[in-house]
């Protein structure tokens, strides 16, 4: 056994209930903390899924995607998660937070990938948080007896997506579409991919952020003339999440006594764009709400960028913006590949241990990150916005304007360890935070401050929520 798997204390115990089942099935097992060390291999990954026809228990190493597509070939049906509340219902009747990879617990019919029993033990959820049952594998085997055996699993480690080839996106981007678009489409996309032409309102604002005698009376004109765009900045302004004094009346009081030009330029520009693509009506179970995510990085980066020391301190507004749209490509690939994207969205739901990067790059052949940086290039914006995107999950990213692609991927890591954005808990490399000069202290002193004022931010971002 590994020395990371260390044995729980006496305070921190599985749940009586499944240790019961255990001792009452006669299987031998110990209780160990789980600590991101423990190799994937030996964690068994469990889900529940269903159709028409009802409910499959799925068991799989959590070293694999769950591919839907594999499951359906070889069940015939096309099977979904649980939904969340169900899921809810049925485990909090045992009391348990989570679901362990135990057939007997469950009245479904199981399906497991032999791979999981390669390695000489197994690790299964116990049901509470934390905490993890190591079982030896031929112990584990007698509790497979009335399931079935398949493969349906791809192992992680063959799913490559592109973290350091951008010169390769445009190619790879148009070869994802030629794989998933019919032949009449196919050739309009070619041409346009189907994107969006830069808001006017967007333009202005480049234009303004590049103009070094820009003033705030240029700022509040170009917002004025977009109307939602007006009320946002006023709204953003007066929310408690800023707990500006005295009512805020105007586009220009909202930027001299609260914002500040440049937090307004990014915050307005982010918004300008990112309203040009809608918000999916689909999206994945248990997901933050898109914007959520966004205003909710943004503002760990702002705070991150803060903790900098000054002589090498980013330009914030940039920062805050890459924060903002770091997740556009969700949006893009939403409105090229849309029966694609609901794909994603499912294998997503079964597959929380996968980063969504590594669904995509399965399924699509291209991630998220690429096909946003591609847009940005598209679009002209600058060039630290393109790499805050397009970098932002490589954590060892050194190149030009890396600054902007490390804050992003810290920014989204801190929140994602503290349960806001989907996909595994992720650990935090020393290097990335010593590259920003930032010491972990301050930086779970940035998230922690944003987790504070989470309910001012929600309602923020709760005017961006509704698909349109």
């Amino acid at each position: 056994m590994s020395d990371a798997a260390r044995a729980t204390s006496a305070s921190s115990r599985a749940p009586e209930v499944i240790l019961q089942l255990l001792d009452k099935l006669g299987i031998a097992y110990r209780e160990v903390n789980d600590v991101p060390s423990l190799p994937s291999a030996r964690r068994i990954q469990a889900g529940l899924l269903e159709d028409s026809v009802g409910t499959l228990l799925v068991l799989f190493p959590q070293s694999q995607l769950l591919d839907l597509n594999r499951l359906a070939e070889l069940t015939g049906r096309k099977l979904v998660a649980v939904k969340p509340e169900r899921m809810e219902r049925m485990l909090g009747k045992h009391q348990l937070g989570r679901l362990p990879a135990l057939p007997p617990l469950t009245s479904s019919p199981c399906l497991y990938d032999d791979r999981l029993l390669q390695e000489p033990q197994v690790l299964i959820e116990s049901g509470s948080a934390g905490i993890l049952l190591e079982i030896a594998t031929p112990a584990f085997r007698s509790l497979l007896e009335k399931a079935s055996a398949a493969r349906f699993g791809v192992p992680l480690e063959a799913i490559r997506p592109n973290l350091d080839r951008p010169d390769d996106d445009r190619a790879e981007i148009t070869q994802a579409v030629q794989a998933f678009t019919a032949r009449r489409i196919q050739q309009r996309l070619e041409e346009t991919i189907e994107i969006p032409p830069l808001p006017e309102t967007a333009q202005k604002i480049i234009k303004l952020r590049v103009d070094p005698n820009a003033t705030v009376d240029d700022i509040t004109g170009v917002v004025e003339t977009d109307p939602a765009l007006a009320a946002q900045v006023v709204s953003w302004a007066a929310s408690p999440y800023y707990a500006a004094p005295g009512k805020i009346r105007s586009v220009e009081d909202a930027i001299v006594r609260v914002l500040g030009f440049d937090l307004v330029i990014n915050l307005a520009l982010g918004l300008a764009l990112g309203k040009t693509l809608s918000l999916p009506k689909d999206h994945p179970q248990h997901a933050t709400p898109y914007w959520q995510q966004a205003i909710y990085t943004a503002a760990v980066i702002e705070g991150l960028t803060r903790a900098i020391p000054r002589t090498e301190r980013p330009e914030a507004g940039l920062t805050y913006l890459g924060g903002l749209l770091h997740s556009i490509g969700y949006l893009v690939l939403a409105h090229i590949f849309p029966p694609h994207f609901s794909l994603i969205c499912r294998h997503l739901e079964v597959n929380p241990h996968v980063e969504h990067n590594l669904v995509e790059q399965h399924l699509l052949g291209i991630t998220r990150e690429q096909i946003g940086a591609w847009l940005m290039r598209t679009w002209d914006m600058p060039e630290e916005i393109y790499t805050a995107l397009r970098f932002q999950h490589d954590p060892s990213y050194a190149g030009d304007c890396a600054t902007y692609a490390n804050l992003v991927c810290l920014a989204t890591r801190l929140l994602r360890n503290n349960g806001i954005g989907g996909g595994p808990e992720t650990s935090i490399p020393q290097d990335l935070l010593e590259r920003l000069n930032i010491s972990r202290d301050k930086a779970e002193d940035a998230v922690r401050k944003v987790l504070d004022a989470e309910a001012a931010l929600r309602e923020l971002a709760s005017q961006f929520n509704t698909p349109h």
